[in-house]
């Protein structure tokens, strides 16, 4: 059977696979080969839903750095398989509408690959148990995504756009890895099974605080909350396959993931609580707001991903009350807002998905997404149309789709929040209702703009474009979301009992299927129902006079919102980097070598003289020999003579008896091997010296201020002392007794009588060998930059 482990690699083995050897097949659409891979990830995670529904768990091993306890550790339950079964499911569904979608002639090689890199790290992600391994994956999602959006690299928009989704990823992702080490240091272990177990023995300590932050902070970048949400409307520039995969189903939830797996950690804390099911509530506000106002179909789908996105937060950050100390769970009621949750993530997946394909469908055959030339599709494309309506509807939060269930469920765990009587609550419970109703009457008009503005109204002939319906297999993956989305409605209880009640165990460790409840079609008329009334109302009405409400947003300016706060604040670090950077790189080398010496000077010094670093004794020490003294004294005049050469020539020679005094000083310490080493070095480097100084021009010496003279002079003479200082402290003050006894059994050790000879080809081999290699790879670059060289040479012998 697949092990877990091996199902996270799959996809990255096909990458290789493909880049290995179908890289040079143009004719042959690689996504039917990409097809195989999900199709048979998600089969198998299928076969694994009665085991998990019946309380079994997988676990997979591979040792990977043991020295440092970071081993490759999967792990299946509940929680993890609900994400497992979206990323290849979807992921299936993706890759069969791509290969509709995109055509043989655009580079589908980058394309593929990136999409597979993406779906092996998503899957590490849910399926990794260390905190290191999880983190590892939850940044190539970064990355991979980062190369997704910009598939079309060509264009602006797509480069910006991976960019900004880059920088706030990565940036939350650092925040989150702080986290993760801090979780580390306070329970000791990087497991989250282990983490989850112990952690309420650490439910005082004084790092929970920062901890909560930081991995908010990472789970809040991913998933597109508030005011991170910038990145995921940008991102939109994206094809519409890597949107429909990366932004409804898989890249987003990746945040909400972090949330549910550590709500067992983190729940029951008021800080969590409250900035869970505030931002998300915030975001779910903010989200349907802003949707109304865009007139890209595939923005208004982002900005109602965010919100949708903040409505599965909020619902966890009130599940988490459920694990207060003070709560004994025992009804439904402690349950309902984590199932709602992961019912909605599902549900989300699927009717959001299916309005993603359906606009990218809108796009590829009428050439335009923008509502103000579209309309009247409803009699070219019906079946787009139904696909769409079903979406929509469902999104909306109306009968007879599953957006309805989970929005019902998501209105009765709001409502019942005012029955908790900690951390304040019941002083804010009025407000989450009404900002939860308020934000769904918005969702219902973006969700009307998407059906009656698209397929209704007259038809707006776009130049050179026949309106038609997409082919057979285009429609394939929309038509089976929203078969899902219809059959969920009717059969929820199917997916609950199975799939989401399972997951539901994994957030709670001591609940009982008993305590979770079912889903019912019928809950009668209620609180729910009347506030689903009111939005149906107030929302067609808005929508008629949509004209008038739209006059609000004058009060928000474009030139005055999150975006701009990052396009200044990306200007201001460039020209703070390009101030800094002129400020120093100047193009002189003097100043380079300058700045490296000054640093020495500051840092290494200044931290020695901190720290009394400097003490040393010369009582012990061994006499100087005269030749010593004599050699050291010539070394020290050739050095001042170097800076008074009236030629190249003069100066080299100068240089080059520097080297060979040396050579003379290891003679007299008894050091033949070292001698003979800087004897080769120093001629063959006087040699290059010659021949490179004989191609340049006549050395003309230009006047030095008297002050730059004088600032090199203190700056040679502080480098020199510091340096002198540390080689008598550090020869004065040995704390441990020399390694150099170790290697006097060279003999013995490694069978040669030389113990340089052995300590270069035995002891330190492998360090050697990469030395050799350094030095082969910038002989492959000398090499190269000759060869292109003179390649430039005879073509400008060509042409004249």
């Amino acid at each position: 059977m697949l092990t877990i482990n091996l199902a996270i690699l799959l996809p990255f083995l096909a990458a290789l696979f493909i880049l290995l050897f179908l890289r040079r097949f143009r004719r042959f659409h690689i996504g039917w080969f990409v097809l195989i891979i999900p199709a048979i990830l998600f089969a198998l995670l299928l076969r694994q839903i009665p085991n998990i529904a019946n309380g079994k768990t997988l676990i997979h091993q591979i040792n990977w750095i043991p020295s440092f306890d970071i081993n490759f550790i999967s792990y299946l339950d509940g929680l993890s398989l609900v994400f497992g079964l979206l990323i290849t499911g979807i992921g299936t569904l993706v890759v069969l509408y791509s290969i509709y979608y995109l055509s043989t002639e655009q580079s589908l090689v980058h394309f593929y690959i990136y999409l597979l890199l993406f779906m092996g790290s998503m899957l590490g992600v849910v399926f990794s148990d260390h905190l290191m391994v999880l983190y590892v994956f939850w940044e190539l999602t970064s990355i991979s995504s980062f190369l997704l959006i910009a598939y079309w690299y060509q264009r602006k928009g797509s480069r910006y756009g991976a960019k900004k989704a880059l920088h706030i990823t990565v940036l939350g992702g650092f925040a989150m890895l702080i986290g993760f080490l801090m979780l580390y240091v306070v329970t000791g272990t990087f497991s989250i099974r282990e983490i989850i177990e112990t952690i309420h023995l650490y439910k005082d300590h004084s790092l929970m605080t920062p901890m909560i932050i930081f991995i908010l902070l990472g789970a809040f970048t991913k998933s597109a909350q508030f005011p991170f949400h910038i990145w995921l409307p940008d991102a939109m520039e994206a094809p519409t396959p890597i949107s429909a995969y990366l932004h409804s189903a898989t890249m987003v939830k990746a945040g909400i993931y972090v949330v549910a797996r550590f709500t067992p950690v983190f729940g029951g804390e008021a800080l969590w609580f409250w900035l869970v099911s505030s931002i998300g509530l915030l975001t779910l506000f903010w989200g349907s707001f802003t949707a109304i106002r865009q007139t890209d179909l595939k923005a208004l789908l982002a900005y109602s991903t965010i919100s949708q996105l903040g409505l599965i937060m909020t619902l966890f950050g009130i599940g988490s009350l459920s694990l207060h100390p003070d709560i004994h769970v025992e009804s439904v009621l402690y349950t309902q807002a984590v199932f709602a949750a992961l019912f909605h993530l599902v549900n989300h997946s699927t009717f959001k998905g299916t309005l993603f394909m359906v606009i990218g469908i809108i796009d590829y055959q009428i050439g335009t997404r923008d509502l103000r030339r579209l309309g009247g599709l409803i009699s070219f494309m019906p079946i787009s149309f139904t696909i769409a309506m079903i979406g929509s509807f469902s999104m909306a939060g109306l009968p007879p789709f599953n957006g309805f269930l989970s929005k019902e469920m998501f209105f009765t765990a709001i409502l019942h929040l005012k029955d908790f009587d900690f951390f304040s609550i019941q002083t804010f419970a009025g407000i989450f209702p009404v900002v939860a109703w308020i934000a769904s009457v918005f969702t219902f008009i973006y969700s009307m703009m998407i059906v009656f503005q698209t397929f209704f109204g007259p038809y707006k002939e776009q130049p050179g474009v026949e309106a038609k319906e997409a082919s057979f297999g285009m429609l394939i993956p929309p038509v089976t979301l929203s078969a899902l989305v219809v059959l969920i409605f009717f059969f929820p209880n199917i997916l609950g009992d199975y799939v989401i009640k399972p997951a539901v165990l994994s957030v709670y460790p001591g609940v009982t299927n008993e305590m979770i409840g079912s889903i019912s079609l019928w809950h009668g008329f209620n609180k729910e129902l009347l506030m689903t009334i009111g939005i149906i109302i107030l929302g067609i009405i808005l929508y008629i006079y949509r004209t008038y409400f739209k006059k609000v947003y004058i009060a928000f300016p474009r030139n005055i919102s999150f975006d701009t706060l990052y396009n200044n604040a990306l200007e201001f670090t460039d020209r703070l980097a390009k101030g800094i950077t002129n400020f120093y790189m100047t193009g002189y080398l003097r100043h380079y070598v300058m700045y490296i010496f000054l640093f020495f000077i500051i840092v290494l010094g200044g931290s020695l003289y901190y720290l009394g670093a400097f003490t040393f004794s010369l009582n012990n020490d061994q006499p100087v020999h005269p030749f010593v003294w004599m050699i050291a004294s010539t070394i020290v005049i050739a050095g001042m003579t170097i800076f008074f050469a009236k030629t190249r020539l003069t100066a080299i020679l100068v240089n080059g008896y520097i080297g060979f005094a040396i050579a003379m000083l290891f003679v007299l310490f008894r050091a033949p091997d070292l001698a003979l080493t800087q004897l080769v070095v120093e001629t063959v480097t006087t040699a290059l010296f010659l021949l490179c100084f004989y191609f340049l021009p006549e050395w003309e010496k230009t006047k030095v201020v008297r002050k730059v003279k004088m600032t090199n002079i203190v700056i040679s003479i502080s480098v020199g002392t510091i340096f002198t200082l540390i080689a008598l402290s550090v020869k004065s003050g040995k704390l441990f007794r020399s390694i150099s006894a170790y290697f006097e059994n060279a003999d013995e050790l490694a069978g040669g009588k030389n113990i340089v000879n052995t300590i270069l080809g035995d002891f330190r081999a492998f360090d050697t060998m990469l030395e050799v290699i350094v030095l082969f790879i910038a002989g492959i670059g000398v090499y190269t930059l000759i060869k292109y060289t003179n390649n430039k040479g005879v073509e400008k012998l060509e042409d004249k």
